[in-house]
């Protein structure tokens, strides 16, 4: 579940951000979205809402819980139901970082797509930090992913797609939860630094 958990948050975090030729890679307007996702285990399903206006995004955990990561604020958290609800801060500054580092990817427009029965646009993209595909709607939704990043491989694909308003309360902590740190302060399962 550690390694399921670093590759959801590393295609989720890692997307590269906005070039010249490019796609809108946050969604414009809220959304919540159920994947298939595959990390080198068995393939496990995970639903992640948006709301876009705030820029949040809750990645739904099967069999821990759900995290939060605020991306205007460069803040997140991991809430884990261990049996009662405990908050974990997550270090936003490592992914930050690693989007900023991918503002220079390049991109490659390879052509139309549908993807659950929505019409997308796939791009390849490259950079220093890893490279990959993705297949992304004109209102920024992603739809499909594969690719490498920060030494792990991993892939998603979109099952169920559903646009409406999100209920701001699911995207913030949970009143009177316990809070810790993250040891180490990395995401759990995040692979060692990379030898040169």
């Amino acid at each position: 579940m550690r390694c399921f958990l670093a590759a959801v948050m590393a295609i989720a975090l890692s997307l590269p951000a906005q070039a010249q030729e490019a796609p809108r890679l946050f969604p414009s307007r809220d959304v919540a979205v159920t994947y298939r996702v595959t990390s080198g285990g068995p393939m496990q399903e995970i639903a992640i809402a948006w709301a876009a206006a705030a820029r949040l995004m809750r990645i739904e955990l099967p069999g821990m819980g759900y995290t939060i990561a605020d991306f205007a604020g460069q803040k997140g958290f991991m809430v884990m139901q261990i049996p009662q609800p405990m908050v974990m801060d997550i270090p936003m500054a490592q992914a930050a970082a690693h989007m900023r580092a991918l503002e220079t990817a390049r991109f490659t427009r390879l052509g139309a797509d549908r993807v659950a029965g929505i019409a997308c646009t796939n791009w390849r993209h490259e950079s220093s930090q890893g490279s990959g595909t993705g297949c992304f709607t004109d209102d920024g939704v992603l739809l499909r992913s594969q690719g490498a990043a920060q030494g792990m491989q991993g892939g998603l694909e979109a099952l169920h797609v559903t646009y409406g308003a999100q209920d701001m309360a699911r995207f913030q902590r949970p009143a009177g939860a316990p809070s810790m740190q993250m040891p180490g302060g990395v995401l759990p399962g995040s692979p060692p630094a990379a030898k040169k």
